[in-house]
């Protein structure tokens, strides 16, 4: 059995024990009266961490914290992002270029295809700039600067 199989299902342990421990924790604080001013900090908190990773879609909504899927971990994967920004195709393309340290988050080259990306990262997802991937893109559109490259 391939190494990452095995990571996987540690990963997804990992991401149920954490969705649990979510919905514990909101099913403690909506005991506390609704006015109750630790419940409220404590929620919004919650809430707004949960939105920042992107695991919830509303930073207004305790129900989707309520109700926390281990897929919402899942889907803030490098590979499974990469994929739904079209920088690759499958998720085993994907996988094949973080692994080979095709990508970058940020400044940070990034191999672990596990690694999760939260809302602001994102945006900075990219193709290290001495990828040859980076660079066969560059060419298909015309765009390809041998400066570029050299500096």
């Amino acid at each position: 059995m391939h190494r990452y199989h095995l990571q996987d299902r540690q990963d997804y342990s990992h991401y149920n024990k954490i969705a649990g421990l979510v919905t514990a924790l909101v099913h403690k604080l909506k005991q506390l009266s609704p006015d109750d001013p630790f419940r409220i900090k404590a929620t919004e908190q919650l809430l707004q961490k949960l939105y920042n990773m992107g695991l919830v879609s509303n930073k207004d909504s305790v129900e989707q914290a309520e109700k926390l899927p281990v897929s919402s971990f899942c889907r803030r994967r490098l590979a499974v992002i990469l994929c739904s920004l079209k920088f690759s195709e499958t998720m085993k393309e994907a996988v094949t270029f973080i692994e080979q340290g095709h990508v970058r988050v940020g400044t940070e080259v990034v191999t672990e295809p596990a690694f999760l990306v939260t809302r602001q990262m994102e945006d900075h997802v990219g193709w290290v700039e001495t990828s040859s991937i980076k660079r066969k893109i560059l060419e298909y559109n015309d765009k390809f600067d041998d400066y570029d490259i050299a500096n």
